[in-house]
């Protein structure tokens, strides 16, 4: 199967808040042909219009299906209540989105069985509702997932486990490998169930990585994360999704040169 290259719009945050319309061309000036939005509900009809005047599609969004509130990026909570999912399909199907990926779940509810069960319980919900509109769900994991272990195994096979079949994972490879895990053993445990990954590399610095954001994410292909076995290993993958949490440099620039790691060096 051949997978389509995406870029996660949460790399350009700044710039497409102020711009979206010269964010996105710019976007697609650098080469590419797809992207992945975030928090997309509130401009649902903003994207549509400007993805379509660029040549832009946005197969993957992020959306959250397994909280009430708002997460930050940072793990902290806010009082925000989030969109329901029917608000959330509504948009998507505005958009032209066909998989709602969850981007984040708090780190203290992957404590026990119970919770993981309980974020289980409402994504398989959410694909319920989703199915029955021609989408689907998902689930994207940072380091906390796989830094817990249930009984044996990291939280993340332990959710894979129990989800519904309909639900999918979009695995962050940088963030697999920040958890001390194998991106590559990973994704050869959770099987077809991956239909995307996020393409995001970095040194892995002892001192870089005790920031937030990380100040350790380079170009994919100029740092330690095993990106191109990691993506031979997803016998389902249907997106690549570049990403970066945070860049030292031009981010445009820096989401082209990962690009180009794709297109040049990585069967996708």
């Amino acid at each position: 199967m051949t997978a389509l290259t995406s870029v996660q719009l949460f790399t350009v945050r700044e710039a497409l808040e102020s711009d979206l319309d010269g964010t996105l061309a710019e976007v697609a000036r650098r080469g590419f042909t797809a992207v992945e939005p975030y928090d997309f509900v509130r401009r649902a009809d903003a994207l549509a219009a400007s993805l379509a005047a660029n040549g832009l599609t946005a197969p993957t969004g992020h959306g959250f299906l397994a909280s009430t509130t708002f997460v930050n990026p940072d793990g902290s909570d806010t009082d925000n209540a989030v969109p329901t999912p029917d608000e959330v399909f509504d948009a998507a199907e505005t958009i032209g989105m066909t998989t709602i990926i969850d981007p984040y779940t708090h780190p203290n509810r992957w404590e026990t069985r119970e919770q993981i069960e309980e974020t289980a319980r409402r994504l398989n919900a959410a694909a319920e509702l989703a199915a029955a509109r021609g989408l689907r769900v998902g689930y994207h994991n940072h380091a906390h997932e796989l830094e817990a272990v249930i009984d044996g195994q990291t939280g993340l096979e332990l959710l894979a486990e129990l989800l519904d079949p309909r639900v999918k994972l979009e695995v962050d490879l940088y963030w697999a490998a920040r958890a001390g895990v194998d991106p590559v053993a990973l994704l050869e445990k959770l099987g077809d169930r991956v239909v995307a990954v996020h393409v995001k590399d970095g040194t892995l610095d002892a001192e870089a990585i005790k920031a937030y954001p990380p100040a350790d994410q380079v170009p994919a292909g100029q740092g330690v994360v095993p990106l191109e076995a990691a993506i031979a290993a997803a016998s389902a993958l249907e997106v690549a999704v570049v990403e970066y949490d945070a860049f030292d440099g031009d981010l445009f620039d820096g989401i082209e040169q990962s690009r180009v790691f794709l297109d040049e060096r990585v069967a996708v």
